[in-house]
């Protein structure tokens, strides 16, 4: 299957612009999950208005995001319970982002393992430009709050932390986007990476969140 092929039956093209349909959308959603996941995948009618806000975004239909108070020069921290979904939509939603718009997905705790075994080294993919880049490369950290206090020869680094704050600098200056999912609540948020680091993602990340009570779909 053509991933792709499924993403062009959700719109058409009137007056050289994309009208996307929603139902169609989920359908492609539906099947892209079935796909990549297997036939366990199943969209849940109490995560719609989530869903229906990731893909809004994902298309960048700005007029809809400012309705529904999503900043369209901002990025995304999709949070939620354990199992209700996160990095699976993260992942399928990639596939509605326009080129200029994907991301790469990260696992935060791959992160924390790369700097002990090379230290600062292993932070420069993510907070440093490539060659001739004007920014940095987008990514989606992936379930920030699982990677620990990490060592490298004796020096301790809260990597995320770390990341965090140098993307920061160039959201502000070059706009570069920065994705998270997470399970952790704000104040969890700020208690684990400090209130700094917590003002600093106010200003980067759109905060939209699955329902606590949402159930463990794996």
């Amino acid at each position: 299957m053509n991933p792709y092929s499924e993403i062009q039956k959700t719109f058409e093209i009137k007056n050289g612009i994309k009208m996307y349909n929603f139902e169609k959308c989920l359908r492609a959603l539906q099947t892209l999950g079935n796909y990549h996941f297997g036939n366990r995948f199943k969209i849940y009618e109490e995560d719609l208005p989530v869903i229906r806000k990731l893909v809004i975004y994902a298309i960048r239909d700005t007029a809809t995001m400012i309705q529904l108070d999503i900043n369209p020069n901002k990025a995304l921290l999709l949070s939620g319970p354990v199992g209700c979904g996160k990095t699976s939509m993260m992942f399928l939603l990639n596939y509605f982002c326009p080129p200029q718009s994907s991301y790469k997905i990260k696992p935060c705790r791959e992160v924390a393992f790369e700097f002990a075994k090379k230290g600062y080294e292993a932070l420069i993919p993510y907070t440093q430009k490539e060659h001739k880049q004007i920014k940095l490369s987008t990514y989606c950290f992936d379930d920030l709050g699982t990677e620990k206090q990490i060592k490298h020869f004796g020096n301790e680094c809260n990597v995320m932390a770390e990341i965090i704050l140098s993307r920061y600098d160039s959201f502000i200056h070059e706009k570069s986007l920065t994705h998270v999912t997470t399970n952790l609540s704000a104040s969890e948020l700020e208690a684990y990476y400090g209130d700094r680091v917590r003002s600093r993602m106010r200003q980067m990340f759109n905060l939209i969140a699955f329902d606590v009570q949402s159930k463990d779909k794996r």
